[in-house]
């Protein structure tokens, strides 16, 4: 709800030249996601130790005091500081990944956490209409201060409506708990875990890169009319487009393999993200938007369903909690390079090194997915 307006919110701070609100966009959307990239592998040991169930509760309630302040703030200093303390608590749906993924048979698990991406990004395909369209309507100082008790229900619905089943062990070979280090080298020790685990870091650079300065380049396609509004509806093409396929990506990975999947979506991307460089209004732009939902739309499931295919369920929370923090990483690098590259070359650029980098990580992806099929080859047979 607040995404579309946030580089709006910061102009409404100061006189503030268009560079500045450009680079400082990028800084305090990317801010959060430092605290957050440091705080996930812990809130994910916990959640394998004590439920998760417990730290979904706090991730929400701490969100949503976050959120509250930032409807007081007077300066993009404080903006930045609350944009930090929010990081901490970030996570609820990682670690709602990491709850459910846990309670699924491995067999089904792309298609299950695709029905949770689906409620996920239903979330993202109404926030930011109906954040742009609030924020018109009564300012966005306001509209931080109802997002927070939308939050504040998430952990009440959690507290009364969610039953942990723990499961400690799925055989005879696991342990009911690992040690870190144990944890690290498991997945050192998997070269296309490793390797997913990096891709999520690119993805997440080239993915984030624009969102922050978004609104901006529909300020320039569009003009001032109901920017939030416009805003809104260009963040919310790419959920429409997530929301109609994320589940179907599951179910067909399920079958196919997930990470032949996985490698098509990032060309996909990758490809989707390029004409949004040349684009000129801002339906062109939207159409774009719902395109690369489409193919974005299958990725965290797919990930998401892999690991839990590959790690042991006692530290799978630990596993995920790491792989959201590499992608955190990529939301604090994304933000600050989109926006200082849309200072300097302006925001077509952004698009072509998004492109890029989504395209070379497919290319990562499929020589790794090559080189695991082609090793036991390679082993000679006495």
């Amino acid at each position: 709800m607040v995404l579309p307006f946030l580089s709006l919110y910061i102009e409404e701070l100061g006189n503030y030249s268009d560079a500045y609100v450009q680079t400082w966009s990028g800084w305090v959307f990317g801010v959060t996601f430092v605290s957050a990239f440091l705080c996930s592998p812990i809130w994910g040991k916990i959640g394998d130790k004590y439920g998760r169930k417990k730290i979904l509760i706090l991730s929400a309630s701490g969100l949503a005091l976050s959120v509250l302040l930032m409807g007081f703030v007077t300066s993009v200093w404080q903006l930045f500081l609350l944009r930090l303390f929010m990081g901490v608590f970030t996570g609820f749906i990682p670690m709602s990944q990491a709850l459910i993924s846990t309670q699924t048979p491995k067999n089904i698990a792309g298609q299950v956490l695709g029905s949770l991406q689906t409620g996920s990004i239903t979330g993202s395909l109404m926030g930011p209409m109906l954040g742009g369209w609030i924020a018109d309507s009564i300012g966005y100082a306001t509209t931080f201060q109802y997002v927070s008790i939308t939050v504040a229900l998430s952990a009440l619905i959690v507290y009364f409506g969610i039953h942990e089943q723990r499961i400690e062990k799925e055989g005879d070979d696991e342990k009911a708990s690992y040690r870190s280090k144990e944890v690290l080298a498991h997945i050192l020790k998997h070269p296309v875990l490793l390797m997913v685990m990096v891709v999520s870091l690119f993805v997440q650079i080239a993915h984030f890169s624009i969102q922050p300065i978004l609104s901006l380049f529909v300020g320039e396609l569009h003009g001032l009319e109901n920017l939030a509004l416009f805003s809104g509806i260009a963040f919310s093409a790419a959920g429409l487009g997530n929301l109609m396929m994320a589940r179907q990506w599951g179910k067909i990975a399920d079958r196919i393999g997930y990470i032949k999947i996985l490698v098509v979506l990032l060309f996909m991307a990758g490809i989707v993200y390029l004409p949004a460089a040349f684009v000129t209004n801002i339906w062109q732009l939207v159409a774009l938007r719902f395109l690369l939902g489409v193919s974005i739309g299958g990725i965290i499931p797919v990930r998401t369903a892999y690991i839990r295919q590959e790690a042991p369920v006692a530290m799978q929370g630990e596993v995920l909690g790491y792989n959201t923090s590499i992608r955190f990483l990529g939301n604090i690098i994304g933000p600050s390079m989109g926006g200082m590259i849309a200072g300097f070359y302006g925001f077509s650029m952004v698009f072509f090194v998004t492109s890029g980098l989504l395209i070379f990580s497919g290319a990562l992806m499929f020589v790794t997915m090559n080189k695991k099929h082609a090793s036991p080859k390679q082993v000679p047979s006495y």
